[in-house]
């Protein structure tokens, strides 16, 4: 993870849950490159297509309701999103963008201060995001230091993986 992470901003509107991230049709899907064919086919169908490496998805409210299943934040990571940032999540949606390592930012008002294309930084331990072409920014809660390590390392995996290798218990990659 980036202290700083900028992108191009992408705009969704409040609830968006996980089907509309991922659908559950392609739940059977494992393969990354798959999956990220099918991000938002319905609630945002040009992203897929349009999307670049680093992009930014901006919500509103519950962000990420739904199903607890993994394949959502996946299929973001899998694309290329630099992170999300909302006005809320879903609980499990939040924790399992953080264990897969995909930086999910809470922020009151970050929905309002972005239009699509708009370019973002957001900077993580400072806990601010600033719409780069208005100037405007808002502040957001630190995110706790155990969240941090795991954003750090890559997820809860690589956090496992990279421990049981100083511990010896495990042969490096």
């Amino acid at each position: 993870m980036r202290d700083v992470i900028e992108g191009r901003v992408w705009v969704l509107g409040r609830d968006v849950d996980t089907d509309q991230i991922i659908s559950g049709k392609w739940l059977t899907v494992i393969d990354p490159e798959e999956l990220k064919k099918h991000v938002f086919e319905i609630a945002l169908p040009e992203f897929a297509a349009n999307a670049r490496p680093g992009d930014i998805v901006v919500a509103d409210e519950n962000f990420g309701s739904g199903s607890s299943r993994e394949h959502a934040p996946q299929a973001l990571k899998a694309i290329g999103v630099g992170a999300i940032l909302a006005d809320s999540f879903a609980r499990i949606m939040y924790r399992n963008a953080i264990n897969l390592g995909l930086p999910a930012i809470e922020a009151r008002g970050v929905r309002a201060l972005f239009e699509k294309g708009d370019p973002a930084r957001v900077e993580m331990r400072a806990g601010k995001i600033t719409n780069v072409r208005t100037g405007r920014s808002i502040p957001f809660p630190p995110i706790p230091h155990h969240l941090l390590d795991l954003l750090e390392a890559g997820g809860l995996v690589e956090t496992v993986r990279k421990r049981l290798i100083a511990e010896g218990k495990a042969a490096p990659a």
